[in-house]
Protein backbone atom coordinates (compact mmCIF):
# COMPACT_ATOMS: atom_id res chain seq x y z
CA UNK A 1 0.00 0.00 0.00
CA UNK A 2 2.35 2.16 0.97
CA UNK A 3 4.79 1.56 -2.50
CA UNK A 4 1.35 2.53 -4.61
CA UNK A 5 0.79 6.03 -2.53
CA UNK A 6 4.80 6.46 -3.39
CA UNK A 7 4.22 5.64 -7.20
CA UNK A 8 1.44 8.10 -7.44
CA UNK A 9 3.08 10.69 -5.73
CA UNK A 10 6.57 10.40 -8.34
CA UNK A 11 3.99 10.14 -11.29
CA UNK A 12 2.52 12.91 -9.80
CA UNK A 13 5.79 15.11 -9.78
CA UNK A 14 6.87 13.48 -12.55
CA UNK A 15 3.93 15.41 -14.28
CA UNK A 16 4.46 18.34 -12.26
CA UNK A 17 8.48 18.69 -13.48
CA UNK A 18 7.40 18.47 -17.43
CA UNK A 19 4.41 21.11 -16.83
CA UNK A 20 7.28 23.03 -15.44
CA UNK A 21 9.04 23.43 -18.64
CA UNK A 22 6.08 24.99 -20.36
CA UNK A 23 5.23 29.11 -20.43
CA UNK A 24 1.64 29.50 -20.96
CA UNK A 25 -0.04 32.63 -22.27
CA UNK A 26 -3.71 33.56 -22.33
CA UNK A 27 -4.60 35.26 -25.63
CA UNK A 28 -8.13 35.41 -25.12
CA UNK A 29 -11.72 34.47 -23.04
CA UNK A 30 -14.64 35.16 -24.58
CA UNK A 31 -18.11 35.23 -22.23
CA UNK A 32 -20.77 33.55 -23.68
CA UNK A 33 -24.57 33.50 -22.94
CA UNK A 34 -27.03 30.20 -23.52
CA UNK A 35 -30.76 31.47 -22.97
CA UNK A 36 -32.97 28.82 -21.02
CA UNK A 37 -36.62 28.52 -19.74
CA UNK A 38 -35.07 30.37 -16.15
CA UNK A 39 -32.83 33.03 -17.60
CA UNK A 40 -29.23 32.82 -19.05
CA UNK A 41 -26.44 30.44 -18.23
CA UNK A 42 -23.30 32.31 -18.74
CA UNK A 43 -20.34 29.99 -19.73
CA UNK A 44 -16.35 30.80 -20.36
CA UNK A 45 -13.85 29.94 -23.37
CA UNK A 46 -10.46 30.72 -23.25
CA UNK A 47 -7.88 30.55 -26.26
CA UNK A 48 -4.14 29.33 -24.67
CA UNK A 49 -0.69 29.60 -26.05
CA UNK A 50 1.70 26.87 -24.60
CA UNK A 51 5.50 26.80 -24.99
CA UNK A 52 9.15 25.53 -24.17
CA UNK A 53 10.79 28.53 -25.29
CA UNK A 54 12.93 26.32 -27.05
CA UNK A 55 11.22 25.73 -30.30
CA UNK A 56 7.60 24.02 -28.97
CA UNK A 57 4.74 25.69 -28.90
CA UNK A 58 0.92 24.56 -29.23
CA UNK A 59 -2.19 26.28 -28.79
CA UNK A 60 -5.43 25.53 -27.05
CA UNK A 61 -9.48 26.02 -26.66
CA UNK A 62 -11.38 25.34 -23.92
CA UNK A 63 -15.00 25.90 -22.58
CA UNK A 64 -16.25 25.67 -19.36
CA UNK A 65 -19.09 27.04 -16.94
CA UNK A 66 -15.91 29.15 -14.81
CA UNK A 67 -12.97 30.90 -16.12
CA UNK A 68 -10.38 28.63 -14.16
CA UNK A 69 -11.71 25.90 -15.34
CA UNK A 70 -11.78 27.28 -19.26
CA UNK A 71 -7.78 27.92 -19.00
CA UNK A 72 -7.05 24.81 -17.33
CA UNK A 73 -8.76 23.00 -20.48
CA UNK A 74 -7.38 25.00 -23.06
CA UNK A 75 -4.03 24.62 -21.14
CA UNK A 76 -4.30 20.61 -21.29
CA UNK A 77 -5.55 20.60 -25.13
CA UNK A 78 -2.36 22.84 -26.37
CA UNK A 79 0.00 20.55 -24.83
CA UNK A 80 -1.40 17.56 -26.44
CA UNK A 81 -1.03 19.15 -29.75
CA UNK A 82 2.67 20.92 -29.69
CA UNK A 83 4.66 21.57 -32.99
CA UNK A 84 8.30 22.12 -33.38
CA UNK A 85 9.36 25.23 -35.46
CA UNK A 86 13.16 25.65 -36.61
CA UNK A 87 14.91 28.73 -35.38
CA UNK A 88 18.19 30.11 -37.03
CA UNK A 89 20.42 30.81 -33.65
CA UNK A 90 17.69 30.06 -31.79
CA UNK A 91 16.24 33.89 -31.81
CA UNK A 92 14.52 34.29 -35.27
CA UNK A 93 13.17 32.21 -38.79
CA UNK A 94 15.09 31.04 -41.54
CA UNK A 95 13.13 32.57 -43.86
CA UNK A 96 9.82 34.39 -44.89
CA UNK A 97 6.56 32.71 -44.80
CA UNK A 98 2.76 33.60 -45.13
CA UNK A 99 -0.08 31.94 -43.22
CA UNK A 100 -3.91 31.67 -43.41
CA UNK A 101 -6.62 31.02 -41.81
CA UNK A 102 -10.34 31.59 -43.28
CA UNK A 103 -10.02 35.31 -43.62
CA UNK A 104 -6.80 36.13 -41.38
CA UNK A 105 -3.42 36.56 -42.93
CA UNK A 106 0.06 36.67 -41.59
CA UNK A 107 3.09 37.51 -42.93
CA UNK A 108 6.39 36.35 -40.94
CA UNK A 109 9.28 37.70 -41.68
CA UNK A 110 12.87 37.10 -39.78
CA UNK A 111 15.26 39.71 -38.33
CA UNK A 112 18.34 41.17 -37.82
CA UNK A 113 19.35 40.79 -34.25
CA UNK A 114 18.62 43.02 -31.97
CA UNK A 115 14.92 43.89 -33.27
CA UNK A 116 12.50 42.45 -31.04
CA UNK A 117 9.40 40.90 -31.28
CA UNK A 118 7.38 43.19 -34.00
CA UNK A 119 3.76 41.73 -33.81
CA UNK A 120 0.62 42.18 -32.85
CA UNK A 121 -1.17 40.58 -29.44
CA UNK A 122 -2.07 37.07 -30.27
CA UNK A 123 0.97 36.85 -32.71
CA UNK A 124 3.10 37.96 -30.12
CA UNK A 125 2.15 35.42 -27.57
CA UNK A 126 2.84 32.39 -30.07
CA UNK A 127 6.29 33.85 -30.17
CA UNK A 128 6.95 34.94 -26.85
CA UNK A 129 6.33 30.89 -25.83
CA UNK A 130 8.10 29.70 -29.11
CA UNK A 131 11.36 31.54 -27.68
CA UNK A 132 11.71 33.76 -30.56
CA UNK A 133 13.59 36.52 -29.82
CA UNK A 134 13.38 38.87 -33.30
CA UNK A 135 10.67 39.00 -36.18
CA UNK A 136 8.33 41.17 -37.78
CA UNK A 137 5.00 40.31 -38.16
CA UNK A 138 2.02 41.40 -40.26
CA UNK A 139 -1.27 40.30 -39.99
CA UNK A 140 -4.07 41.66 -42.14
CA UNK A 141 -7.86 40.72 -42.85
CA UNK A 142 -9.44 39.05 -39.74
CA UNK A 143 -8.35 40.48 -36.42
CA UNK A 144 -9.84 37.40 -34.27
CA UNK A 145 -7.71 36.35 -31.97
CA UNK A 146 -8.73 32.37 -33.13
CA UNK A 147 -8.07 33.27 -36.33
CA UNK A 148 -4.62 35.06 -35.92
CA UNK A 149 -3.24 32.28 -34.07
CA UNK A 150 -4.19 29.94 -36.61
CA UNK A 151 -3.20 31.56 -39.53
CA UNK A 152 0.39 32.25 -37.34
CA UNK A 153 0.53 28.13 -36.45
CA UNK A 154 -0.31 27.77 -41.11
CA UNK A 155 2.77 30.00 -41.42
CA UNK A 156 5.12 28.27 -38.71
CA UNK A 157 4.19 24.22 -39.93
CA UNK A 158 5.80 25.87 -43.57
CA UNK A 159 8.96 27.26 -41.65
CA UNK A 160 11.47 24.75 -43.27
CA UNK A 161 15.10 24.02 -42.02
CA UNK A 162 18.08 25.10 -44.72
CA UNK A 163 19.48 20.77 -43.79
CA UNK A 164 15.95 19.61 -45.37
CA UNK A 165 16.16 21.61 -48.03
CA UNK A 166 19.77 20.44 -49.06
CA UNK A 167 18.45 17.01 -48.58
CA UNK A 168 15.60 17.57 -50.84
CA UNK A 169 17.69 19.16 -53.65
CA UNK A 170 20.58 16.18 -52.91
CA UNK A 171 23.22 18.42 -52.56
CA UNK A 172 25.68 19.39 -48.84
CA UNK A 173 24.34 21.79 -46.72
CA UNK A 174 27.77 23.45 -46.92
CA UNK A 175 27.30 24.06 -50.09
CA UNK A 176 23.67 25.66 -49.59
CA UNK A 177 25.24 28.27 -47.47
CA UNK A 178 28.02 28.74 -49.54
CA UNK A 179 25.34 30.10 -52.30
CA UNK A 180 23.31 31.64 -50.05
CA UNK A 181 26.37 33.78 -48.61
CA UNK A 182 27.50 34.49 -52.67
CA UNK A 183 24.27 35.70 -53.39
CA UNK A 184 25.03 38.72 -50.99
CA UNK A 185 22.63 37.67 -48.18
CA UNK A 186 24.46 37.87 -44.95
CA UNK A 187 23.71 35.56 -41.75
CA UNK A 188 22.15 38.63 -40.27
CA UNK A 189 19.41 39.48 -42.21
Amino acid sequence: MAQERGGRRDDRQAREERDSEFVDKLVAINRVAKVVKGGRRFGFAALVVVGDQKGRVGFGHGKAREVPEAIRKATEAAKRELIFVPLRDGRTLHHDVNGRHGAGKVLLRSAKAGTGIIAGGPMRAVFETLGMHDVVAKSTGSSNPYNMVRATFDALKHQVHPKDVAAQRGMKYATLQARRASSGVTAEE
